[in-house]
């Protein structure tokens, strides 16, 4: 059995999804936005990353703009 945690995703604007879907080795998985919901540690690990990705693409633009 996989190991799982707890996790929340921000809501989003109005025009966006209210959930996000996380596709790993076949599985997927649709993840509600504001809701705390319990996901595989993988799961997990993949949405961190993304948060991490975006959060430097963000640093990288502001960077370029200067």
């Amino acid at each position: 059995m996989d190991k799982m945690t707890k996790v929340m995703l921000p809501r989003g604007r109005k025009n966006e999804e209210n959930f996000v879907i996380v596709s790993v080795n076949g599985r997927s998985f649709k993840i509600m936005k504001g809701v705390e919901v319990e996901v595989p540690a993988y799961v997990a690990e993949v949405l961190d990353n993304n948060r991490r990705m975006a959060e430097e693409a963000r640093r990288f633009v502001e960077k370029m703009a200067e």
